[in-house]
């Protein structure tokens, strides 16, 4: 961790999170206790899961790859369904 507290690790290649298994499983168990039977906190749960990812260091990810991921799903629960719309949106 930073001396700022953010949890980079610059020689990472510029900011990427460093390798903290400890934060990654007190994400993980935050959105195990966070996961509930409503769709809002089911979606909050998975954000929090991938974002453990990036501290994960048996996972291959980063923060772009994850917003990307994200995105997708709100998208998708948004719409109901995962075909694309005819518009094109």
């Amino acid at each position: 961790m930073n001396d700022d507290g953010t949890g980079t690790d610059e020689r990472a290649g510029g900011g990427q999170p460093a390798d903290d298994p400890e934060r990654a499983a007190m994400l993980r168990e935050v959105a195990r206790e966070v996961r509930d039977d409503s769709d809002e906190a089911e979606r909050v749960a998975a954000i929090l899961f991938r974002v453990s990812d990036l501290y994960d260091p048996d996972e291959e990810t980063d923060p772009e790859s994850i917003y990307r991921n994200m995105r997708t799903i709100l998208r998708v629960t948004e719409r109901g369904t995962l075909e694309r719309d005819r518009d094109g949106k």
